[in-house]
């Protein structure tokens, strides 16, 4: 049997939701994202990843630019009720001819965090993934004591494949890494969930869910 490969990398696009819009990582963003970043609570959400809450708008500008000269693919996160960046997200171990595909440099501001707005970000990119290019594997990876990864890794409908022990050094600490992913195979019970839980007959005035997200079931 003769796999093909994904059609192409992820390419610079905007990818329209009906709550949010990933639009690609530029300057034009480091004003939202350094504003929720240091707003109350916004530094601690940086606890996991590889670098520390921006210290100055210029250190979140030169963030940006030095990202964009990198291999992975940076998108802002846009809350279209306000037109502002409240997070961001990345496409990572970027594999076409593997088909594989990571979602990684995960930021999601406390606006957003555990919100449609943040399902609808994963939604999109695995969408995009699958349906659009062709990928049959997408991960998610984060640091094993990161439990609230974990959990929203599950929730998702990722499955949880092992750790990697001593994987990495970062912020001077020894990292384990937990891998988790979805397959091309389990994309269209998974995607037909998403629908229905994004759909807004199933929130209220408030924006709060009616029924939970139930991935893990429609795998």
């Amino acid at each position: 049997m003769n796999i093909p490969p994904a059609r192409s990398a992820p390419e610079r696009i905007v990818l329209e939701g009906r709550y949010v819009r990933l639009e690609p990582l530029d300057l034009r963003h480091a004003a939202d994202l350094y504003a929720v970043s240091t707003m109350p609570g916004g530094a601690e959400r940086y606890r996991w990843l590889f670098s520390d809450a921006p210290q100055s708008l210029a250190e979140m500008e030169a963030r940006i630019e030095m990202g964009n000269a990198g291999s992975d693919l940076a998108v802002a996160i846009i809350d279209k009720a306000s037109g502002r960046a409240l997070g961001q997200q990345s496409w990572m171990r970027i594999r076409p001819e593997h088909g594989s595909i990571e979602i990684g440099g995960v930021y999601w501001g406390l606006p957003m965090a555990r919100s449609r707005l943040a399902t609808e970000a994963l939604y999109l990119f695995a969408r995009h993934a699958f349906d659009d290019l062709g990928y049959r594997r997408f991960e998610w990876k984060c640091n094993n004591r990161n439990e609230p990864s974990k959990a929203a890794a599950t929730r998702f409908g990722f499955s949880f494949e092992g750790v990697f022990r001593q994987d990495m050094i970062i912020k001077g600490e020894s990292r384990d890494t937990a891998w988790f992913s979805m397959l091309d195979s389990e994309w269209p019970a998974l995607r037909a969930e998403y629908e229905r839980w994004l759909d807004p007959g199933n929130f209220d005035a408030a924006g709060m869910q009616k029924t939970k997200l139930e991935a893990q079931g429609a795998r």
